[in-house]
């Protein structure tokens, strides 16, 4: 049981909702705003369209010790949680972890290689730490998937064909950020806006063509207006993230604190908490509850998660238009069925939506249900003939 206590309200700013939606350390530098180009590229064409302007070399993989069922760098950083990590190679991606820039691959035997590559001045196991702690190392998956499994046979069969599907651990202003830039909006436009509020960050350096920063700190986001990001293409966003910023630093104790605080009290509670926050409405909320807050069966409902939901926990609600005072029926949905890690099973079953997983998936599940059809057919045929 989470400890209870009150969380310190924003009265000044009212709730704001928006429409549904290794190299070596550089001298920092800082690079004048300038608004996004267009026309707006997807994801994927982003990352095979940017250059590597420096000779790859080999680099040193340590390994995780973290086989693939636990971790797939495939379905779990392309998949809508973080939009901060670029891939820079088959099996490959990089990203920042506080203020390591570190890649990860997926390497020949199934484990997960990591490589940091700015630790000059920094501790290898304070870093590797971080590093684990992102990654939500102390939940097992296996173990997971096997309860899961036992509660829905079609879990199981999703599971087995995408293992290592896994929730991350990220810091809680960072996550909080990005999400006010996901409202209403495309990952590949999500992602632009959050690499420019990135580039706002002590710049760590570059890796196959990517420039890598350490997040800006809520100091150095206080000096950025409104007007400044409307004009790099936020649009209505600006005033949320720079609403968000003013809301943070009046807390008493401190923004970032506060932001952590929110571990520790009940999902309710933190709910309640974001969405006093100007942008931050019931499905961003779930979002920075399960991504960042320990909030393990937080559920983020939108109209992919309701179709699963209709298609698969509630289907009397089929044919019905998603409506807020639905969401918190869907969310009781999951919970009931997987139980207090519910979410982890939501983003595994709206991967398995994804087109590009479900063109990989789809083959493996008609031969099941081809075998059960033919073991049912079976059985019926013997119960005649007795």
């Amino acid at each position: 049981m989470k400890r209870r206590r009150s969380i310190p309200m924003l009265s000044s700013l009212p709730p704001s909702t928006p429409p549904t939606p290794q190299t070596h350390l550089k001298t920092p530098r800082q690079k004048p705003l300038k608004p996004l180009s267009n026309p707006i590229r997807s994801l994927t064409q982003t990352l095979k369209s940017s250059p590597s302007q420096n000779p790859s070399k080999t680099l040193n993989w340590v390994p995780l010790n973290l086989g693939k069922s636990e971790l797939s760098l495939l379905l779990t950083f392309p998949t809508g949680q973080t939009f901060r990590w670029k891939q820079t190679g088959p099996f490959e991606f990089t990203g920042v972890v506080k203020s390591y820039l570190v890649s990860l691959k997926q390497l020949n035997d199934g484990d997960v290689g990591y490589c940091f590559h700015n630790l000059d001045g920094f501790d290898d196991d304070d870093a590797r730490l971080a590093l684990l702690d992102f990654l939500n190392v102390g939940i097992c998956l296996g173990d997971l998937w096997k309860g899961f499994g036992k509660a829905d046979e079609r879990f199981a069969k999703l599971a087995s064909c995408l293992g290592g599907a896994r929730v991350l651990r990220q810091d809680p202003f960072e996550c909080l950020i990005q999400f006010l830039c996901s409202s209403n909006n495309n990952i590949g436009r999500i992602t632009r806006m959050v690499d420019y509020i990135s580039s706002l960050g002590r710049f760590l350096g570059e890796v196959e063509g990517f420039e890598f920063h350490e997040f800006p700190s809520l100091e150095r986001l206080v000096d950025v207006s409104e007007e400044q990001l409307r004009a790099a293409g936020f649009g209505y966003r600006a005033k949320y993230i720079t609403g968000t910023v003013k809301a943070l630093v009046c807390k008493a104790g401190g923004g970032i604190k506060w932001l952590y605080s929110l571990r520790d009290f009940d999902l309710e509670e933190v709910i309640k908490a974001l969405c006093a926050l100007p942008g931050v409405g019931p499905k961003v909320a779930a979002c920075i509850a399960l991504f960042s807050l320990d909030q393990h069966h937080a559920i983020p409902v939108d109209t992919h998660v309701w179709q699963i939901a209709t298609r698969y926990l509630l289907p009397e609600l089929a044919g019905a238009r998603l409506k807020s005072k639905l969401c918190n029926r869907v969310a009781e949905a999951f919970v009931l069925r997987y139980g207090k890690y519910a979410g982890w099973a939501q983003t595994l079953l709206f991967i398995a939506e994804l087109p590009s997983q479900k063109a990989l998936i789809q083959p493996q599940l008609q031969l099941w249900n081809d075998k059960e059809m033919r073991l049912e057919k079976d059985d019926n045929t013997s119960s005649v003939g007795n």
